[in-house]
């Protein structure tokens, strides 16, 4: 298992909707700032400045990960075939062996030949598909899409926590999708009371401070021989009185979440 970080290891630092950081975090400043943790893996998530880079900047992007022998792991959203195919020719320009995307409709006969179509173009490169769990489709219905694709090139990026608000606990979404996942999401979280009591808030913690199990998580992947996975640290770190203070602690959870991975793992 190797592991790394995301853009959605420092959400605040990269940009937020309404708040945007005083200096702004480019792809290339991005792989820069993942060098300084010496992790092997960064995942650039749904940046679409990564589909509108020249080549002279992929390439640029690939000479530092290389340099600092950091793998790239690339990811987009839907299952258009022709989407996908954009990003695996990314992809190969940054010698990304993985391609994170998410589901979106009805899993049927139609979105399964959609990925078929163009299977055959990523087994050619040795790319994989990794779809990641989300609250609009259950882990069944996901297992389910990809047992009908019947391909190890096409897998799951696992994520601990998404699956909430689809009824589901970290504990069902492993033991269901770990046969299928290529990558792991460790995002750790509390659940708190509201302060008028009438309810409850699902909240961010950096990884091993939290609810989640990451030890057990870890070990049932290694259970089911998911031993070449990325384990990606991502944060839902809360805002903090002000911008500059939300990304130093995120900052700080990324350094605690890394110690902590970095002792049950390695």
């Amino acid at each position: 298992m190797k592991i790394g970080l995301s853009n959605y290891t420092w959400p605040w630092a990269i940009g937020v909707k309404t708040y945007s950081p005083k200096k702004y975090v480019d792809l290339l400043n991005l792989t820069v700032k993942a060098k300084k943790y010496n992790v092997p893996v960064l995942q650039i998530l749904d940046i679409h400045n990564l589909e509108t880079s020249t080549d002279r900047q992929l390439n640029e992007i690939y000479s530092v990960t290389r340099k600092n022998c950091m793998t790239l792991e690339i990811g987009t959203r839907g299952i258009e075939p022709g989407q996908l195919l954009k990003y695996l020719e990314i992809a190969k320009k940054l010698n990304a062996k993985f391609i994170r995307s998410t589901t979106s409709g009805k899993l049927d006969h139609e979105a399964v030949s959609k990925i078929k179509e163009i299977l055959p173009n990523f087994k050619k490169e040795n790319i994989c598909i990794a779809f990641e769990n989300h609250d609009k489709t259950s882990t069944r219905e996901l297992a389910c899409f990809l047992d009908k694709i019947g391909d190890p090139t096409v897998g799951v990026c696992l994520d601990t926590v998404n699956s909430f608000a689809a009824l589901e606990s970290p504990e069902v979404v492993v033991r269901t999708l770990a046969p299928y996942t290529l990558s792991v999401h460790i995002k750790d979280f509390d659940i708190e009371r509201i302060k008028n009591m009438l309810g409850f808030s699902i909240i961010g913690k950096p990884a091993g401070e939290g609810r989640l199990n990451v030890e057990w998580v870890i070990d049932y992947l290694k259970e089911k021989k998911r031993n070449d996975i990325s384990v990606i640290v991502e944060l839902w770190t809360p805002f903090t009185n002000t911008l500059e203070e939300t990304i130093k602690l995120e900052k700080e959870w990324t350094r605690r979440s890394l110690n902590y991975l970095r002792t049950i793992i390695n």
